[in-house]
């Protein structure tokens, strides 16, 4: 065989490889599912439990005899997040470890980075990101997204904002997608009710020092800042802010504005900053579940960490969506049952094993979600409800729960 025949031959080999009607077929008995968590960076404090919640919620599936006849492999990544590191990860668990769905990007620029190779194969993405795009480049209908988009977040900014009677705010965003998305969706919102920012400022990341950005927000005398932030920037803007005596107050995502935050900063810096983060479905059965497993597994409540119940869920909507397509599925087939068994239209059920046994009798079933109750809009996305969190004394309280619309 000469060079040009064999080198036809390994690309057709390849391309076989990566059609989804052959996925299942190949893996003998084995549905392999890849992690690609934030293990290490600015999601650390969330990657690990999100990678464990996984390992959690695939045991829980094979204990239960598997799914749709066969059992899952996990295969884990740290994408650190970073989206080049992500991209790295991302190859290895499709084209080496030919992972059938990847689970668990953070990030909106990770999850935006990773989505052309998931695409390009025809495997299912499933992730915790905000940034709106995702939705409009998924056009394959492969992603889903278990956090609210950063409209979404947004838009409880700006009610949050409405409640507590500020006038003023300004923005300050992370150049990125997420960061940018959480303040264009604010001031959408705010500017749809009526209301003018009066500062906008995008920054960049890995600064030093954020004080010529934050002195251009401070001289238009805003009477809040709501940020797209991650928590090693706020910490500098933070530090500087209280450096600076002026009075302001502020609002900042929970991934930013979280114990870590007050660790860094001490209690007086960040008495008063509201925090703002998803909920999880927490007087669901599934949550008590969950969060019962999360304990044992971590030595830590479920509550201590909001992504890991999505992600936890990820894996069993995964697994139920395989069960409902049954043996020998494809993975579009199986991608075509998600909303099937994650949204409204059949009974009840709270765990994988109480799922799978309705399906084994052909009913209709409706996953209700640890994170959320899951209901799967067009777009592959959800809407949990929004913590709504005050640091006093060192403590972040829950104050507030509020619920956005999820056609917003």
């Amino acid at each position: 065989m000469n060079r040009r025949n064999l080198l036809k031959l390994s690309a057709t080999s390849a391309a076989l490889q990566m059609l989804p009607g052959l996925a299942l077929a190949q893996a003998s008995g084995v549905f392999k599912v890849g992690s690609l968590c934030p293990v290490t960076g600015a999601g650390s404090p969330y990657g690990p439990g999100m990678q464990q919640a996984i390992r959690m919620a695939v045991d829980e599936i094979n204990a239960a005899g598997g799914a749709g006849g066969v059992k899952l492999e996990l295969f884990t990544e740290d994408g650190q997040t970073k989206p080049d590191a992500a991209v790295l990860a991302a190859k290895k668990l499709i084209e080496i470890n030919k992972v059938q769905a990847l689970l668990g990007t953070w990030a909106s620029g990770v999850t935006l980075a990773v989505m052309p190779l998931t695409d390009a194969a025809n495997i299912i993405q499933m992730n915790t990101s905000g940034a709106p795009a995702i939705s409009n480049l998924d056009t394959k209908d492969l992603v889903w997204r278990y956090q609210a988009t950063n409209d979404r977040f947004g838009q409880a900014f700006a009610e949050i904002c409405k409640k507590n009677g500020y006038k003023r705010p300004a923005t300050m965003a992370f150049n990125n997608a997420s960061g940018l998305g959480n303040t264009q969706g604010f001031t959408k919102a705010w500017e749809a009710a009526g209301g003018k920012v009066v500062a906008h400022v995008t920054y960049e990341p890995n600064r030093p020092s954020y004080r010529s950005e934050l002195q251009k927000i401070l001289d238009a005398k805003p009477d809040v800042i709501v940020t797209g932030s991650y928590l090693p920037d706020s910490t500098i803007i933070l530090r500087e802010w209280f450096q600076s005596g002026v009075p302001v107050k502020w609002i900042m995502p929970g991934w930013a504005a979280n114990p870590d935050l007050v660790k860094a900063l001490g209690n007086e810096v960040c008495e008063g900053l509201i925090s703002v983060d998803s909920v999880s479905n927490e007087k669901s059965a599934s949550y008590a579940h969950f969060d019962k497993m999360y304990t044992k597994a971590t030595g830590k409540a479920g509550s201590t960490n909001v992504y890991a119940a999505m992600t936890y869920d990820m894996a069993i909507v995964l697994g139920l969506a395989i069960e409902a397509a049954g043996p020998g599925a494809t993975v579009a087939q199986v991608n075509a049952k998600i909303r099937e068994v994650g949204n409204p239209g059949g009974t009840a059920v709270y765990t994988f094993a109480e799922g799978k046994a309705l399906l084994a009798k052909k009913e209709k079933i409706n996953y209700e979600g640890a994170s959320s109750k899951l209901d799967f809009d067009k777009f592959g996305d959800v809407t949990p409800d929004f913590g709504v969190y005050v640091i006093e004394k060192g403590e972040l309280v829950r104050r507030d729960v509020v619920s956005i619309a999820s056609g917003a």
